[in-house]
């Protein structure tokens, strides 16, 4: 059977529900998911195997494109943009539950309208991905989907909920059948590129995003400090919380250090089940005020510094 092998690059607004779509088109969690908007901040790849193990899928999660502001915010749209450059297929997500379309959405469907009518885009097909059907009345969807066409040359439009699995199949069979011939970059039980030690920090990433709520934004990130594998299969892991403002420590600390408790205790069942083994984690929280212009941290995620 002849091999397929293809990277299809997920872009949209900040919530429009892409790493939700990814984790559900691999099967397994591969990307981080927060209602907070800009969660992702790193091109996630997520890689699906289909026809019988012949076509390789190589999804690439990216942060939502917004307009930036501070330095890691342009990074971040920069890695958007280049993971979809560097794609065969583009597909764009569009939370189809909203009334109308913000500004995010209104000048996400600009730009790539522009970069169309430029010939940016080359001979790679573009699809629409209409998300979160499930919100909205189908002649509405209809709607949506006849203005967005008008606009843009769409390759094929899907109508889809990532959250339930409505449609994703569809989307999958489809690019199976439109992605290039050639060998396959990983190995067939591969569910993701991103190494072990930032999988783990995004999870405890996004343990503080779901407790703490409005309280701490974007402030936050963390690192994998040190990582011991025991012989009897369990995993040592000491993470480091940086938080820009001294301000912030009682906030994540919660009374008594319980809430840094439920972020570790969260983190840790999550980790042990994506593992299949015993974690012992250990949190660590520590004041950086300009962790975000801190070049080296930028190398670790894959983002330029100088976007």
């Amino acid at each position: 059977m002849t091999e397929r092998c293809g990277f299809v690059a997920i872009i949209g607004a900040p919530n429009a529900g892409k790493s939700t779509l990814i984790n559900r088109m691999v099967g397994a969690k591969v990307s981080i998911v927060n209602r907070k908007v800009q969660t992702t901040r790193i091109n996630v790849r997520g890689i699906v195997m289909m026809d019988d193990d012949a076509t390789q899928i190589i999804l690439i999660d990216t942060p939502g494109i917004f307009s930036p502001k501070r330095r890691l915010d342009r990074a971040m749209v920069a890695a958007a943009w280049n993971g979809e450059a560097d794609a065969d297929i583009t597909a764009l997500l569009i939370d189809a539950s909203k009334e109308g379309f913000d500004k995010d959405t209104r000048a996400l469907l600009d730009t790539i309208e522009k970069r169309v009518k430029d010939g940016a885009v080359g001979d790679r097909k573009i699809i629409l991905l209409l998300n979160k059907i499930d919100q909205m009345p189908a002649d509405q969807l209809l709607k949506i989907s006849a203005e967005l066409n008008d606009r843009i040359p769409f390759t094929a439009t899907f109508m889809i909920s990532g959250l339930k699995g409505r449609g994703v199949q569809d989307v999958l069979d489809w690019i199976s059948k439109n992605i290039p011939e050639g060998p396959h970059h990983y190995p067939g039980d591969q569910l993701s590129d991103l190494p072990e030690r930032l999988l783990a920090a995004e999870i405890t990433r996004e343990k503080i995003y779901d407790n703490l709520h409005q309280e701490l934004p974007y402030a936050a990130t963390v690192e994998t400090e040190t990582w011991e594998s025991f012989d009897d299969g369990s995993v040592k892991i000491s993470q480091i919380i940086y938080l820009a403002r001294e301000a912030h420590k009682p906030i994540i600390l919660g009374k008594g250090g319980s809430r840094l408790k439920t972020i570790g205790m969260q983190s840790r069942k999550e980790l042990e089940s994506l593992l299949e083994c015993r974690v012992h984690l250990k949190l660590f929280v520590k004041v950086k005020e300009n962790w975000m212009d801190d070049p080296d941290r930028y190398s670790v995620w894959g983002l330029d510094p100088g976007a």
